[in-house]
């Protein structure tokens, strides 16, 4: 009893200095500031009508009409009924964003290092060293919240399963399941993915290692246990789960209904995204040793020397105004890589990049092979198209793997298993049992390879010529001679960072020899480490994010000013779309004060985004018209925006007086090239059953009008003297829209290969469109469930320890 009451306290103190340490980096939070995220931003334009629902009604819509023409609100941050993870989650951030994350990253890395019996002092400098990884640092400098919140679970989980593989079958049955509701709640499958195909090389070479020591009885049982504990984690996010599924089929990633591209070519890749999309982010094969250096390649596309750069002081020289020289200077683009944009490099930090390498030495059970494994399958299948041999092997044979783009982020993997690694490594060097000399040689061949490693680097400097792939660019604004001494600029950053970067190495091995030769203690030495690593990881990450970018509360809660032309198109209170040609398909500016056909979101409606390909972008009006988009954003010759109002929207709803029918997806989508589409319309032969005639007469007096709106429930009134076919201009989405005439359920179908179309008796009458998905109600059903098991499951564990006697070591 007095071991656990001690223990309680050791993890009380340590969450507490873990809140401490997250309120320190993010400080302006302390102030009521928060961070401004680019993509926040652009998820707050996209949600804004979902959002003002839910405030005005206290219901959840489900479904938006202010982004992309329409689209459910699955991936938007829908609630869901008896969604208990999500409680239990905001229960565990409890800080403010985006210190709740660090927070996070912190307690979930200390969780898996103890799981792993590391010593609580190594695992808290352990759980900095993750959290203060300068790419995870980023990702909640830009936005990538949903990213954060999945990594930071992540080792928790992991933890979870290696309890159970050391036979706390009970409490790592427990841990597991709950990380993994916690997990597939945060809604970043891609990092769940990444992260499971880290469990498989763990599976195998625990598998291996059973065979050996012939336990495949514990082996098969602990897979069994986890199996269960993994369903019941997914299980009680059920609801989440199911419609993301569904939509993801309805999305830009599932399966393409076409086979064409918009010049008529074959389309290569018509199931997940093609490879060009998913490559498009792949690691240079060098530019991965920005792991150990982290301006190796530059850093960034919008690095802040200030004074101290070359280029500041080639415009000084030009009488270029000192703040005009420092705002160029203080967002340089540095980085010369092949990645189109990167906000900073996936710098895990010189110290720790040395503990691996110590660590492989020392560690000598298996989870020295399975860390290793997952370090070596992250950086080859970051390469992406530089490796293509293993990439496309694992685009087109792999389940799943071509769901998911930006390759380079499966670097998390590696970000997750070099500071394990290494701190096992300190687990061992801080080990009385082990023999001294086997810790001095540790140290020695560690320090001379990463040394050497250094040298190579330095000396391979002239191979180099520090040209980026947009510098032909910058030439054409800038000129030759500035863009050269940007090129110095970048030359010298790769030797400052390589010599800081060999300084921090240097330190923490004379902190680690003063140890071994018993010049320090453990609680210096790891004292000394802990403040090495911090010092070195936030330095850097202070680079990409600092309190410079925290701003008041209000203006990310509104975090876009209404212009005169948003006022002037406020002015009409009829329900239409604005598309603005500057925003495209990719920009939620629009979505948050109108209703538009753009938006911002990593899956797209798949028929949307075919639509700007083949019509949109070509300027087919008849689309624009069909779309109801009443208003188009246009710029005068000085830049300046204005409204131009399009006369021809088709409105709301509308009869058609003919129907053409087609083959398939790939002739419905031409067909709208030249279609008038006020009065036609085109379907595909599969959706065309219900059809038995293609022809309508049109009344001169017929007339469709929506007549009450809300993003789930619309309502229209019609007359028309024959009976006819009423497209209406919203988004087909087959899972769980209903069509009802005077309060009757009738089949609606696809028409104009995205739109609605309902056939409508003659006379006058009541339609209604009401989203009612199935699968809330089903989902939820199971969300119930699967939490009251869990439920069962931690009082059951609670229970065991605290209430049934243990055996005494001699009886067993």
């Amino acid at each position: 009893m007095q071991k656990g009451l001690k223990a309680f306290f050791v993890h009380f103190f340590v969450t507490v200095f873990f809140v401490i340490a997250a309120l320190a980096y993010f400080h302006p939070v302390l102030q009521g500031k928060v961070i401004q995220q680019s993509d926040i931003v652009q998820y707050t334009g996209m949600a804004k009508e979902q959002n003002d629902y839910r405030k005005k009604t206290g219901e959840e819509p489900y479904w938006t009409n202010s982004a992309f023409g329409g689209m459910p609100t699955y991936q938007l941050g829908a609630y869901y009924p008896h969604d208990y993870v999500k409680k239990l989650d905001r229960i565990i951030r409890f800080l403010p964003r985006p210190a709740d994350y660090l927070f996070l990253y912190f307690i979930g890395f200390y969780i898996l290092l103890s799981c792993l019996k590391v010593d609580f002092r190594l695992a808290v400098v352990g759980a900095l060293a993750f959290g203060f990884s300068t790419y995870l640092i980023i990702i909640l400098g830009v936005g990538h919240n949903a990213k954060a919140h999945a990594l930071g679970y992540v080792p928790m989980l992991l933890g979870g399963i290696v309890l159970v593989f050391r036979k706390k079958y009970l409490w790592g049955f427990i841990l597991t399941a709950i990380a993994m509701a916690l997990e597939i709640g945060a809604n970043h499958y891609q990092m769940t993915y990444y992260f499971m195909l880290l469990v498989l090389i763990l599976g195998v070479v625990y598998l291996v290692d059973a065979i050996k020591k012939k336990e495949l009885k514990h082996f098969f049982t602990s897979v069994g246990i986890l199996l269960v504990a993994v369903v019941l984690g997914i299980a009680a996010n059920a609801t989440g789960l199911m419609a993301t599924k569904e939509y993801a089929n309805w999305s830009t990633r599932g399966k393409s209904q076409l086979t064409i591209e918009p010049d008529g070519a074959t389309k290569e890749n018509t199931n997940g995204l093609d490879k060009a999309y998913i490559t498009q982010y792949s690691y240079g094969i060098a530019e991965s040793l920005n792991i150990f250096v982290p301006r190796l390649f530059g850093g960034s596309n919008g690095e802040n020397l200030g004074e101290n750069s070359k280029s500041y002081d080639f415009l000084i020289d030009q009488g270029i105004p000192r703040r005009q020289a420092l705002n160029f200077s203080s967002a340089l683009p540095l980085y010369w890589g092949d990645q189109p944009i990167v906000a900073g490099p996936a710098y895990i930090g010189a110290i720790i990049f040395f503990l691996f390498v110590l660590g492989l030495f020392l560690v000598k059970s298996k989870a020295r092979w399975w860390l290793l494994g997952g370090v070596i399958m992250s950086l080859l299948l970051s390469w992406g198209k530089n490796f293509p041999v293993l990439t496309n092997f694992m685009i087109d044979y792999f389940p799943l793997y071509d769901k998911f783009r930006a390759v380079s982020s499966i670097q998390v993997v590696l970000e997750l298993c070099a500071p394990v690694l290494g701190v096992l490594g300190l687990k061992k060097l801080f080990d009385s049992s082990v023999d001294l000399s086997e810790k001095m040689k540790a140290l020695k061949f560690s320090f001379f390879i990463v040394l050497g490693l250094g040298v190579l680097i330095f000396l391979v400097k002239g191979a180099f010529d520090f040209v980026g792939p947009s510098d032909q660019f910058l030439i054409r604004n800038y000129g030759d001679e500035l863009v050269s001494l940007i090129q110095a600029d970048r030359r010298a950053v790769y030797n400052s960072d390589l010599f800081r970067s060999m300084l921090f190495i240097l330190l923490t091995a004379v902190a680690l020899w003063l140890y071994i030769k018993e010049k320090l203690n453990a609680n210096m030495a790891i004292a000394a480490l802990g403040i090495l690593i911090v010092l070195d990881l936030v330095g850097v990450g202070h680079r990409y994010v600092d309190a410079d970018d925290f701003v008041s509360k209000k203006s990310m809660n509104e975090p876009f000013q209404e212009s005169a032309v948003d006022k002037e198109i406020a002015k009409d209170e009829s329900i239409f779309r604005v598309f603005d040609p500057s925003e495209g398909i990719n920009g939620a500016r629009t979505s948050y004060y109108h209703q538009s056909i753009g938006g911002y979101h990593a899956a797209k409606p798949a028929a949307l985004e075919d639509l700007f390909s083949f019509h949109i972008y070509k300027g087919n009006m008849g689309v624009l018209n069909m779309l109801n988009v009443k208003y188009v954003v246009q710029q005068d010759e000085e830049g300046r925006s204005y409204t131009a109002v399009n006369p021809d929207a088709n409105g709301n709803a509308w009869f058609v007086s003919s129907i053409k029918k087609v083959a398939n997806a790939d002739e419905e989508i031409m067909a709208l090239a030249d279609l008038d589409t006020s009065q036609e319309a085109v379907v595909s032969e599969n959706n065309a059953g219900q059809l038995n005639r293609l022809e309508f007469q049109v009344d001169s007096l017929a007339k469709i009008t929506l007549t009450d709106y809300q993003p789930n429930h619309l309502v229209y009134k019609s007359r028309n003297e024959n009976a006819g076919v009423a497209v209406f201009s919203e988004m087909y989405y087959p899972q769980g829209w209903n069509a009802y005439v005077d309060g009757n359920l009738k089949e609606h179908f696809k028409v104009n290969y995205s739109l609605r179309a309902l056939r409508l008796p003659e006379g006058e009458h009541t339609i209604e469109f009401k989203f009612e998905p199935e699968v809330v109600k089903t989902g939820s059903k199971i969300n119930l469930a699967s939490s009251i098991l869990l439920g069962i499951a931690v009082f059951a564990g609670i229970g065991f320890t605290f209430f049934v006697p243990k055996k005494k070591k001699e009886d067993k």
